[in-house]
């Protein structure tokens, strides 16, 4: 995911990614509680095919056993902080209004949880040339709005041109760095084009400044669905976004609700993503996972007919839950490709000695059964997730080996650098559960031979504080995911020295010539396996550089009330997919 995924992030009180790109099986060990084991949990993983443009055509994989009517309801923690699809870069936000927004291309789920990039608003996943810079995609005909006018060419060409407007701040910026000349485009509202977006009849061309063969899968993020022309109220578009999907918004609470209705425009037919079975969806804010847990255990009311999108299984109720049977049949168990790690400040610590003793001296074990054991975590020892194309297994600081960490390697490495005694300043986000971890890093850290200082930083302002350049802190705690199928999602945005910014999400100020030069490389190859290889390369070189500890890679446990049918896992969303849910009769 690369993420101003902020409200997702705030809401786990970590960094997380949203979008990934691979399906994993559910866990074998599911309700395991510890193990030293630091691999993560064996899945099947299965790479997102391209589908035809038979499979773009609707209506969506049926669901056996759905019916049609009802109401859904949704418990998280918190509202969706944007509406606008060029502000959303959160895989909560992405997962909630896939209901609502259509982008060109989507995933295709059956039953099964078999995921495929299909044309969603285009006929098919696009056509490619020139080695990936030039993209071409046509609109099916008929796709209305709410208001019952058609989707038009105008429509995709405008979404685009927009997200180079001052008023977007969020959301992922891909088009606007890869499009040929988007780096002088201001935007569509003083009546200029973007000459690189070409539009004939049905059909819009993409001019890239380089090779992007993944950019359709790019496509299928949220921050792209289709905004109409005609209903673009810039920056208040952020309250009301029109709907072509299944549903419209009738009403909303900040904080509180968000209800759909059914879009009487929607067919069924030009719809090969979402299914469309309840009659309304009631999305709820302002329930902490254990609140949420709980009333799931009870499944009363209408919790009965609830799932969760952000929430999962609170973490004193993981055995209890896990451990009934019956239960258990209620909680969709998905490894994530997320990766959490401890980016290390490479302008205050300078000396790479320093930051692999820091890596030696790694509490792994420990933070792993604090978190809930191998029912909700798997050590990371890399920072591209194993579930992930361009993954490499490889382990240079022996948390495989010696999972407790090994005081001893950090503190040798320590003396070669002249560093006994190094002060390190860690940051984490204010949080009961962060409190307990900071402890325990620093328990660790000082047996090594630091001399440790932990801040709670509020979670409010936490990310923009790690992002500034001139930052006070060594390390902190943060993570990413990809945002789509390809190495690149992941190491590009927070590792490629171009990234340095205020405000970026390069975290560690890596700016080494040797790694610009291979995620250069990387980008251009044509090749997938090629890619592959050279992004588990990067991965490497960069831990070689210990940029950063990596720390655990998540198992997601999503609860769900008795009479809610057809749950399944989105692995292009990496989200339950929402699409396909039904109200049990």
């Amino acid at each position: 995911m690369s993420f101003s995924r902020r409200n997702f992030l705030i809401a786990t009180g970590v960094a997380a990614g949203a979008t990934t790109v691979l399906s994993a099986c559910s866990s074998g060990n599911a309700g395991g509680t510890g193990g030293n084991s630091t691999k993560a949990p064996e899945g099947k993983a299965a790479e997102i095919a391209v589908g035809t443009k038979a499979d773009s055509v609707g209506p969506a994989p049926e669901m056996p056993g759905a019916v049609k009517g009802g109401t859904i309801y949704t418990l998280d923690q918190i509202d969706f902080d944007h509406l606008d699809p060029a502000q959303i870069y959160s895989s909560y936000t992405g997962a909630g209004s896939v209901l609502f927004l259509r982008g060109l291309t989507g995933y295709r789920v059956d039953s099964k949880g078999n995921t495929t990039l299909v044309g969603d608003l285009a006929t098919d996943a696009g056509t490619v040339k020139d080695g990936g810079k030039t993209w071409t995609f046509t609109l099916k005909d008929g796709v209305k709005w709410e208001d019952g006018k058609d989707v038009s060419i105008d429509d995709v060409r405008h979404t685009f041109e927009r997200l180079f407007a001052d008023f977007v701040t969020e959301g992922p910026r891909y088009p606007q760095n890869w499009l040929e000349g988007g780096d002088k485009y201001k935007g569509p509202y003083d009546g200029k084009h973007l000459a690189s977006i070409e539009t004939d009849g049905n059909t819009v061309t993409f001019r890239l400044k380089e090779g992007h063969t993944d950019f359709n899968f790019m496509l299928a993020m949220r921050g792209f669905a289709i905004v109409p022309k005609k209903h673009d109220t810039q920056k208040k578009y952020d309250k009301r976004p029109y709907s072509c999907g299944p549903y419209k918004i009738d009403s909303r609470s900040i904080d509180k609700s968000l209800t759909l209705v059914r879009n009487e425009h929607w067919e069924a037919d030009k719809d090969p993503v979402r299914n469309g079975y309840p009659d309304k969806v009631v999305m709820q804010f302002g329930y902490q996972s254990l609140a949420s847990t709980d009333r799931y255990i009870a499944d009363s009311g209408n919790d009965q007919y609830a799932l969760s999108l952000l929430n999962e299984v609170a973490s004193e109720r993981i055995s209890k839950v896990l451990g009934d049977a019956t239960m258990k049949k209620r909680v969709l168990t998905q490894v994530d490709t997320t990766s959490y790690y401890f980016p290390i400040n490479m302008t205050r610590i300078k000396d790479v000695k320093v930051r692999q003793a820091l890596n030696w001296a790694w509490p792994a074990q420990q933070l792993k059964q604090q978190r809930g054991g191998s029912a909700v975590t798997a050590t990371a020892t890399t920072i591209i997730a194993p579930l992930t194309p361009g993954h490499a297994d490889f382990d240079l600081y022996g948390k495989k080996t010696k999972p407790m960490g090994d005081p001893e390697k950090a503190k040798a490495l320590l003396k070669e650098a002249g560093a006994e005694g190094q002060k390190i300043v860690i940051a984490f986000q204010q949080s009961d559960k962060a409190v307990k971890e900071a402890v325990t890093i620093k328990t660790a850290l000082t047996k090594a031979g630091f001399d440790v200082v932990t801040q709670q930083v509020d979670k409010t302002t936490f990310y923009s504080e790690i992002s500034q350049l001139d930052n006070k802190f060594d390390m902190f705690a943060a993570g990413w995911g990809p945002d789509w199928p390809a190495g690149y999602s992941v190491i590009q945005p927070c590792w490629d020295g171009s990234q340095i910014a205020d405000g970026g999400v390069n975290w560690s100020q890596l700016d080494n010539t040797g790694v610009n030069k291979a995620i250069a490389a990387a980008t251009v190859e044509t090749d997938p396996d090629k890619a592959n290889e050279a992004w588990g390369a990067i991965d490497r070189q960069i831990m070689e550089l210990a940029a950063c500890v990596p720390d655990y890679h998540p198992i997601r446990n999503y609860f769900h009330g008795s009479k809610v049918g057809g749950v399944v896992y989105n692995a292009g969303d990496t989200a339950v997919a929402l699409g396909k849910v039904y109200a049990k009769a």
